[in-house]
């Protein structure tokens, strides 16, 4: 039975650079170096046919831990809610006003980098307080 070592978490966008960096600095995820022989990634766009060029993007982890994660350009916008999205861990631990306030803080990071608030969801019986943002796009995801 084969064991999985790694993934990759693909988004569908309409400009892919543009939501890998917005990604970047939430996470603290850099881009990668471009392919041997190229010196920067726009020298390696300018070799693909023109409708292939900025049609994706990626960007990883610089500790290795994490997803790499890929941008790629569809002609479609988002239409609905995503049906997968991510879960930014900030408030690990925190409960009550300690975590909300550690949702708040995060939030007011990412709002300049061109995210927007959508909710405060406060805890339940089954589920921790969450605060669900939208990226540049308006993907969904969750500070939790």
């Amino acid at each position: 039975m084969a064991s999985v070592k790694q993934i990759q978490v693909t988004f569908d966008c309409a400009d892919p650079e543009r939501v890998a960096r917005f990604w970047c600095e939430v996470l603290g995820y850099v881009v990668p170096p471009p392919p041997k022989g190229f010196a920067t990634w726009d020298d390696v766009d300018r070799t693909l046919p023109p409708e292939k060029r900025g049609a994706a993007f990626a960007c990883v982890d610089p500790t290795g831990a994490g997803p790499r994660l890929f941008f790629q350009r569809v002609p479609e916008g988002k239409v609905v809610k995503n049906r997968l999205h991510l879960d930014v861990r900030v408030g690990t631990g925190l409960v009550g006003a300690e975590r909300v306030a550690a949702l708040e803080a995060e939030c007011a990071r990412l709002l300049p980098l061109g995210a927007a608030r959508v909710q405060l969801l406060l805890a339940d019986e089954h589920n921790e307080s969450c605060l669900v943002m939208q990226d540049v796009e308006g993907n969904e995801f969750c500070l939790d």
